[in-house]
């Protein structure tokens, strides 16, 4: 036993007999906890992201109770802490921007006190990369808990999404004469219980990455937030997280190689989000695992898509549970991912999910007859994004994979949103809609408007879709033939800075390429008389970030907040 309380980092501030021992104590008995306590039980740290402005996580304080019951029950003791919080349907100009802000606040939070394991509290898009990204670079025993999807929305007798029917709303008020009694009513009918969105989104994309990279228990990614057996693996949860402490099951023996290609494997089958991109690579390079963006293609893009959600498909989060959830996917995935991994449960991933069963062949379908043969994210390259740019094809529309169309240029959202309606615009279905000004520095941020809205002389004809280019990204809930990711951005000075009105730009998915026909002396010419935009923040963190930002290939973290530190802390308060 005494070996165990040696062991424990926690002890190096409670374990103490001097001054600084009395004083980490002493404060904290103020909160009425038992002497016992202090001598010898695993600290557990509970990050919660829970916030009023972020509705997603609203539910987030009650998690943390039931995590605190499983913790307290293995014999640990739970200290819940909050961290910045992010929520995607509040914060302008863009949680992104604030992502890697917040991974600097999980980090030292975690790395400045008496904590031996820690358990990350999740559930709107950027709670659960910036979290992990900040858990990395200190590397204790972690297990995420996500807060799970809403349930299904229904509205006027049909399903509808939370995320995805936002991207109808311009087509039904020009279309459908959609009025403010219909948007009220499918307000509340879209977003009905607690919970993040309830399509194969950011948020759940996010979720299912945990759960595929070995981080949750299994199983708990599928389940609606509302469902009481969540309830359940949330106490299961903060049981685990002491055993892993006891195993000192850090997350560097969690996030290996393996498990980062599991994760792209697993984000092809479902469906999921362009941003796993950004967000995985950046959780990579915290952890200290080798990640390109052509691994993407590679291991993802022969990738059958096995779920049936939005957006790519009709159903929700809600069913994809009912029909057997993720472990249906893990298991049917087969040799394709790597099943002798590690996860946090102690068991390999092979174990994790040999007895999940298929409920519903409408929702999750088998290897043998997919939705789509080859699903995942294609990356592009050519001379408009020398350093890749991405789309995803299960979300385009298949005529438009390789389409040839006149550029027709927005030099800004502001300008984008002063034009695309105006009646003169020069613009038919065959263009190209290009967008410049939204990368990671030019928003700055890096924000979810690559899907933009068509024209509505566009809409009224019957279009749906159109070929959409930016160096933004788009909402995981979104769809359309969108190429986003473009590298390097506008803002400084890749070739999208350089496009102009009428010129032709070549789409080829199968190719892998995107174009822009000009020849390479009109191009080097434009680049040369280009002129840099001003930084749109001269202090404050947002300066900080403009600074240090990355370009999206490299998931679009801070330069100076790649790879870890550690859990050390050399120097005492007093």
């Amino acid at each position: 036993m005494q070996e165990d309380k040696k062991g424990l980092r926690s002890q190096e501030w409670f374990g103490g007999n001097d001054k600084m021992g009395f004083v980490h104590r002493s404060w904290m008995r103020n909160q009425g906890y038992p002497d016992d306590y202090f001598r010898g039980r695993p600290v557990i740290g509970i990050c919660n992201t829970w916030s009023d402005l972020t509705p997603c996580n609203g539910h987030l304080r009650e998690v943390a109770e039931r995590v605190k019951r499983g913790v307290i029950e293995a014999g640990g003791f739970p200290l819940e802490f909050p961290v910045m919080s992010l929520g995607e349907t509040i914060m302008r100009p863009t949680t992104m921007l604030f992502r890697n802000l917040a991974s600097m606040d999980t980090e030292e939070s975690i790395r400045a006190n008496p904590l031996d394991g820690v358990v990350l509290l999740t559930g709107c898009d950027k709670t659960t990369p910036s979290t992990i990204m900040g858990a990395c670079s200190v590397d204790l025993p972690t297990i995420v808990v996500p807060g799970g999807p809403m349930l299904n929305g229904r509205f006027r007798g049909e399903t509808i999404g939370s995320g995805s029917f936002n991207w109808m709303i311009k087509e039904k008020q020009t279309n459908e004469n959609f009025g403010a009694d219909d948007m009220r009513e499918a307000e509340i009918c879209a977003a009905r219980s607690i919970g993040h969105c309830n399509t194969m989104g950011t948020a759940s994309t996010m979720a299912v990455m945990s759960e595929a990279l070995g981080l949750t228990l299994p199983g708990i990614a599928s389940i609606p937030a509302a469902d009481s057996r969540k309830r359940v693996m949330q106490q299961l949860s903060g049981r685990r997280i002491v055993d892993m402490v006891k195993e000192d099951l850090t997350m560097s023996k969690i996030l290996t190689r393996k498990a980062f290609e599991n994760a792209i494997v697993t984000n092809a089958a479902v469906g999921g989000s362009t941003n796993l991109i950004i967000h995985l690579t950046a959780i990579a390079r915290r952890i200290g695992v080798e990640l390109t963006l052509d691994d993407f293609d590679h291991l993802g893009s022969g990738v059958p898509l096995l779920v049936n959600l939005m957006p790519s498909g009709k159903f929700l989060m809600e069913d994809f549970y009912y029909a057997g959830g993720l472990g249906v996917v893990m298991k049917e995935l087969g040799d394709l991912l790597h099943r002798d991994v590690i996860t946090a449960s102690g068991q390999s991933l092979d174990a994790n999910y040999q007895d999940a069963k298929c409920y519903n062949e409408g929702v999750i379908v088998g290897r043998d007859a997919p939705l789509q043969t080859n699903a995942g994210i294609a990356v592009l390259k050519g001379n408009l994004c020398e350093n890749g740019a991405v789309i995803k094809p299960s979300a385009a529309t298949p005529h438009l994979m390789k389409h040839t169309g006149r550029a027709v240029v927005f030099e800004s959202m502001e300008d984008y949103h002063a034009r695309i309606d105006d009646p003169d615009l020069d613009i038919d279905p065959d263009c190209v809609i290009v967008l410049k000004g939204v990368g990671p520095k030019g928003y700055p941020g890096m924000p979810e408007v690559g899907n933009v809205d068509l024209p509505e002389k566009i809409l009224k004809q019957g279009v749906k879709d159109m070929v959409r280019i930016s160096d933004g990204r788009m909402s995981g809930t979104a769809y359309g033939t969108v190429v986003l990711h473009v590298s390097p951005e506008s803002s400084v000075g890749g070739t999208l800075a350089i496009v102009e009105n009428g010129d032709l730009i070549t789409l080829d998915v199968e190719k892998r390429l995107l174009q822009l026909e000009i020849s390479d002396e009109e191009l080097a010419r434009r680049k040369a008389e280009w002129t840099p935009p001003e930084l749109r923040a001269t202090r404050g963190y947002v300066r900080i970030y403009l600074d240090h930002v990355e370009q999206a290939e490299l998931g679009a973290d801070l330069d100076i907040l790649t790879g870890k530190s550690g859990s050390t802390v050399d120097r005492d308060l007093h």
